[in-house]
């Protein structure tokens, strides 16, 4: 089966991984978002994807347009039976999408129509869900609205990450995926429509998203810490000493309910707490701006004396 695949963060790299040792699976090229530059320094880095492909010496593309004729003339000559989509960063045009005979089939790490859109990931974790799932579908022109080939269900721990749920739809998506495609290709597996019911989208995230509001509820901000941590990350400023001190917060639990003022940090018990509008939270670790992460207990020996 020749394939090729789009596909441009870690998360896809896994998959591309899974997809190159299968015996049966000839990747014939890799198409991913542009180099980007990364860290203070802002060194131009590829992508995951990138990096990988070049290692196997599978051909690598990374058009700035889908519709450009020349990348489209470089697809059909990869002579591919079928392309693989997972995390890619944008819609693909009509015009490409008939470009494989086989179709372009997506990875998607939620249950469809659950959660359409570029982060249900951190969706699932934000919303409280109990379960949430991978499903693979054959792409239309839709934002994630085409039919389905296959669903997996995840159980979500009380404690759920981003990185630790990453992990899961990674198990999950690698042997589902290759068994799918199979199955596709082979004839054995029909698409079907997505249900009109129960449809929900999530946005692209952004470090706005990540600033902690305090008259939220606690464990509405715990969900948040967990969601969005590595990124885009969750922020707060808390007036020290009459100083503003900006933090990321990495880590959280729940502590005992008090009464006292509503996002003040403090120190009890030589822990650092924070009121909510609804319970309080423990601050089990964070990173002043400028600084190094630490520990909660660390931060308030430090500034809360």
């Amino acid at each position: 089966m020749r394939v090729v695949f789009f596909g441009t963060p870690t998360l896809a790299r896994s998959i591309l991984e899974a997809l190159v040792a299968d015996a049966e699976i000839d990747v014939v090229g890799v198409v991913c978002q542009p180099d980007e530059p990364v860290g203070r320094k802002a060194v131009l880095t590829a992508p995951p994807t990138k990096q990988f492909a070049i290692e196997r010496s599978i051909p690598v593309f990374q058009p700035t347009k889908l519709k450009d004729e020349s990348f489209l003339a470089s697809i059909d000559s990869l002579h591919a039976d079928v392309a693989v989509v997972l995390a890619y960063g944008r819609i693909l045009p009509q015009i490409l999408l008939d470009r494989i005979p086989g179709g372009f089939i997506n990875v998607h790490p939620s249950l469809l129509p659950k959660f359409r859109g570029p982060s249900p990931i951190q969706a699932a974790i934000l919303a409280g869900d109990s379960i949430t799932g991978v499903s693979i579908m054959k792409l239309d022109a839709g934002m994630d609205t085409g039919p389905l080939l296959a669903q997996r269900t995840i159980d979500l721990a009380a404690d759920e990450t981003s990185e630790t749920l990453t992990k899961k739809v990674i198990e999950v998506s690698a042997p589902l995926l290759i068994a799918t495609l199979n199955g596709y290709i082979a004839g054995t597996i029909e698409p079907i429509a997505q249900s009109t019911e129960g449809v929900s989208i999530c946005k692209m995230l952004s470090r706005e998203d990540g600033k902690i509001d305090w008259a939220e509820s606690a464990d509405a901000i715990d969900r948040k810490v967990r969601a969005l941590t590595p990124w885009p990350g969750t922020s707060t400023t808390w007036v020290i000493g009459g100083k503003e001190v900006s933090v990321k917060i990495l880590k959280t639990a729940h502590a005992k309910s008090t009464t006292e003022e509503i996002g003040v940090p403090r120190s009890e018990s030589g822990k650092l707490v924070v009121d909510t509008a609804n319970g309080t939270l423990e601050i089990l670790e964070l990173q002043p701006a400028g600084g190094k992460v630490m520990s909660g207990a660390d931060f308030a020996r430090g500034y809360l004396k």
